[in-house]
């Protein structure tokens, strides 16, 4: 079964809200999912502690260099989707759970200091493909953008993005309250209570796209490889 792979260099990028709102959306249309919180300051495993964690989405945080490839291969054979979340910096982890991924997200704010280190981490993607002799699908999603309107500098990022070949998800996550609210009380956008946060309905909008997204592009690369 597919492993998604988030990945960024830099601190900060929404890397495990991103990998929280797409387990819980897959969760959501009825999927078994498993997320393997690889991140040392362990965010997905202090959220999977707090009341409301999906009966079918589980959270493991006991991987080390030695394991994680055991782990990985072990979910995948008894879940419908495995997602793990990587540490930052530079780790034996991250090339490991690479080979083993079926696409790697790397998130990254809208700004041309943080692009640059998403480029960079597309690279380091590419490097696992030709160690590990491997097709590794990789793509940029931007986080924490505004929902009301699409900034020059994020125009002008893509554009030089897109004109490089690098791939960039057409679904960007907004900055929004209720993101942040399900680490501080629990459970998924569809349990949080209305006075958590304001526009939850927007949100959870939101974050299905980006999960349909997620699942358009697993499919598209999949057929690429059954051609």
């Amino acid at each position: 079964m597919p492993t998604i792979v988030f990945a960024s260099p830099k601190g900060g990028a929404g890397k495990s809200t991103s990998a929280v709102l797409l387990g819980t959306e897959l969760a959501a249309s009825g999927a078994a999912v498993t997320i393997i919180d690889a991140d040392p300051n362990r965010p997905v495993a202090r959220w999977a502690r707090l009341p409301g964690l999906p009966a079918n989405l589980r959270v493991l945080d006991d991987v080390t260099e030695k394991t994680i490839i055991r782990v990985i291969d072990d979910e995948a054979s008894r879940v419908a989707f495995v997602i793990v979340d990587l540490e930052g910096t530079a780790s034996r982890m991250i090339p490991y759970a690479m080979s083993r991924a079926d696409l790697v997200i790397i998130p990254t704010r809208a700004s041309t200091l943080d692009a640059v280190e998403a480029v960079a981490a597309v690279r380091e993607v590419k490097q696992q493909e030709e160690a590990f002799r491997l097709k590794i699908p990789a793509t940029i999603l931007f986080t924490c953008t505004s929902a009301a309107i699409r900034t020059r500098t994020l125009q002008s990022i893509e554009k030089d993005l897109i004109l490089n070949q690098v791939p960039v998800m057409s679904v960007r996550l907004n900055e929004r309250d209720a993101f942040r609210a399900i680490f501080s009380f629990g459970g998924t956008l569809r349990t949080l209570d209305k006075t958590s946060a304001p526009n939850i309905p927007a949100a959870i909008v939101n974050a299905e796209a980006f999960a349909r997204e997620v699942v358009t592009i697993l499919r598209t690369a999949r057929a690429g490889v059954a051609a």
